[in-house]
């Protein structure tokens, strides 16, 4: 039991490192997908904000009369021809160098770009040109991007319940506000640099992501649990299976043992009293003969009844078993099993039988028999100096009840139980193997009927057999 222990201990620890890599990893795949959503909700904003800026630019169009926008084109085309080149530096940063008509050289730092292509620099080159002329006359539309936001997030499968866009700078303070945003706490926020030269950017309110992530995850994440469900379920039962059967163990070898010292002492019983009745002179003295052959007779008959309780227990765990029903009325056989047991019993008794004369039931009389006795057999020897059994019949059960020790309330779930028996410190020396109610239950439930049992240490004990099933499911009572 010792090695078992240990191996469960060290199986239960595999399955919690094993669990704890898993959640690792988890949580390790949900930051990896947070990354790409996050990165995937950045080129969306660009994306929409490219496309609002088409949406502007055909707004502009029809402002081409405009009289200001007409001189800042005279103006732009006066300044005359200019010349630019480009390069990198050795920090890999792309440096503008234009040189305008009057000679004038201008050098420009390029913001990099998240992405090292170069057609995204360039698109992300025009469109901030595109802002640094188109911002001062067409007024921003905040409606409009958080539609066109919506449609490029839509694309990529991310459909946040909430959505608004709003202008801010550089310290976040507000240029353009969206009457949607009402400055709600809790969402996420992401926010791309529409002019640099004026620190100007596109800040981005939506739903948190998380439920996003998780619903991707979802998948997994339900495999990993049932995974782990199923294997702590599985260690459990086999953990709560070899219990059990250590525990039946255990009772077995106390049945074996107790079996044992109850056979050997009727024989030896019977074997003294047989040895004294072949070499001692009983001819002449008849009264002690006759009571070494009461004792042996005595000796014998419990012996008997130990071998009909093994192979009645054996001929329960046969499935070919078959029941004999036959009428029988109940008031003349329960007093006959009555009177039989108190002509036995070598205590003060008192067994009392009441019941209607005219109820009769189908059932199998030999099992019936040895139902009964069990269940009056355990009244007697469970009881102190007196013992008083009460039988009442009628037409929907049978009732033992006894003024005996009675059962602790604990063990009253396992009185049933194949070998079991009800631990009583004060009564050690009561003969017994386990196995009566065991088969009293079995036999029961293949006449289909119940079996309930009301009991409480110091006042007795009530056995109820039913005659017909209530539906219960469970069908042991405490009182």
């Amino acid at each position: 039991m010792k090695r078992f222990k240990t191996i469960s201990t060290s199986f239960i620890i595999v399955i919690a490192v094993i669990f704890g890599c898993n959640v690792f990893y988890l949580v390790n795949l949900y930051n990896s997908i947070r990354n790409n959503v996050e990165r995937d909700v950045l080129t969306a904003l660009v994306d929409a904000d490219i496309d609002d800026l088409m949406y502007r630019a055909g707004r502009a169009q029809a402002l081409a009369s405009n009289v200001q926008v007409q001189e800042d084109i005279e103006e732009y085309q006066a300044h005359g021809k200019a010349e630019a080149t480009t390069y990198r530096d050795e920090n890999g940063m792309l440096i503008s160098v234009r040189t305008e008509a009057d000679g004038t050289v201008v050098e420009e730092k390029q913001i990099p770009s998240e992405n090292s292509s170069y057609s995204n620099q360039m698109v992300d080159a025009m469109s901030r040109q595109f802002h640094a002329l188109m911002d001062k006359y067409i007024p921003y539309d905040m409606a409009v991007m958080d539609s066109v936001l919506r449609n490029q997030l839509s694309h990529r499968f991310i459909n946040p319940d909430f959505l608004c866009v709003e202008v801010v700078n550089s310290n976040d303070s507000v240029i353009c506000g969206n009457p949607k945003f009402k400055g709600e706490s809790g969402l996420d926020s992401f926010r791309v640099n529409i002019n640099p030269d004026e620190g100007i950017y596109y800040k981005a309110y939506m739903t948190p992501l998380t439920g996003h992530i998780l619903s991707q995850m979802l998948g997994i994440i339900i495999t990993v649990f049932l995974l782990m469900i199923a294997f702590s379920l599985a260690f459990w039962y086999l953990f709560h299976t070899v219990s059990r059967l250590r525990t039946i163990e255990e009772m077995k070898d106390d049945f074996v043992s107790n079996m044992t010292h109850e056979l050997k002492t009727p024989i030896a019983i019977a074997y003294s009293a047989n040895d004294a009745l072949l070499n001692y002179d009983t001819d002449n003295d008849p009264s002690k003969r006759e009571t070494y052959l009461k004792i042996a007779n005595k000796q014998l008959k419990r012996l008997g009844e130990l071998v009909e309780n093994i192979l009645a227990m054996s001929m329960e765990r046969r499935k070919t078993m078959r029941l004999n029903p036959e009428k029988i009325h109940l008031m003349p056989f329960v007093s006959d099993i009555a009177a039989a047991q108190q002509m036995r019993v070598d205590k003060v008794s008192v067994i009392e039988v009441y019941g209607d004369e005219s109820i009769s039931i189908e059932a199998d009389k030999v099992h019936l028999s040895n139902i009964l006795n069990n269940l009056i057999d355990n009244a007697i020897k469970y009881s102190g100096d007196t013992v008083k059994i009460v039988i009442t019949i009628d037409a929907d059960s049978i009732s033992i009840s006894d003024n005996g020790i009675g059962i602790p309330a604990k063990s009253i779930q396992y009185i049933f139980d194949k070998f079991y028996r009800v631990p009583h410190g004060n009564l050690r020396d009561v003969s017994g193997h386990g196995i009566g109610l065991y088969y009293v239950k079995n036999i029961i439930d293949r006449i289909g009927w119940n079996i309930n049992v009301k009991s409480k240490e110091g006042e007795g004990s009530v056995f109820t057999i039913k005659f017909r099933k209530d539906g219960q499911q469970d069908f042991i009572s405490r009182r």
